[in-house]
């Protein structure tokens, strides 16, 4: 699928450059507009899109930093969905990811087609709606 101006946008964001690199590599492959990131920060620099957008956020070292990089992934899945891919697969890393918003869980090495997939999934679902 070649990459359009439509794209949707997913964001990797891992402190492995060669994860990350890997991982951008297989998005743009499914013809989706990879952004690599080392940090969930470099995600809010960039502002918002009118794109539809995903995050794949390696959770692994959330377990060990500061609570301030756990509220950012918070807020972020509150604003796009976020995908939680991790090395560590055990329930307090699952417990986790669902805390903080995560949609899916993939442990590392990652299913290439069950990873684009989860974004495919993530990306076209309807926004739930409004109360008012």
């Amino acid at each position: 699928m070649p990459k359009t101006a439509t794209a949707r946008i997913v964001y990797v964001v891992d402190a492995d450059e060669s994860v990350r690199e890997g991982l951008a590599r297989l998005v743009r492959s499914a013809g989706l507009d990879a952004r690599p990131c080392a940090a969930i920060d470099a995600i809010r620099r960039e502002g918002s899109s009118e794109r539809a957008a995903c995050a794949v956020v390696d959770v692994s070292e959330l377990l060990w930093r500061e609570p301030a990089t756990q509220t950012g992934l918070r807020s972020l899945a509150a604003a796009i969905p976020v995908i939680a891919v991790s090395a560590r697969d055990d329930p307090t890393t699952r417990r986790l990811a669902r805390e903080l918003g995560a949609q899916a869980f993939f442990r590392k090495p990652v299913d290439a087609a069950a990873l684009l997939d989860s974004i495919d999934w993530v990306t076209r679902a309807e926004p739930p709606a409004d109360p008012d």
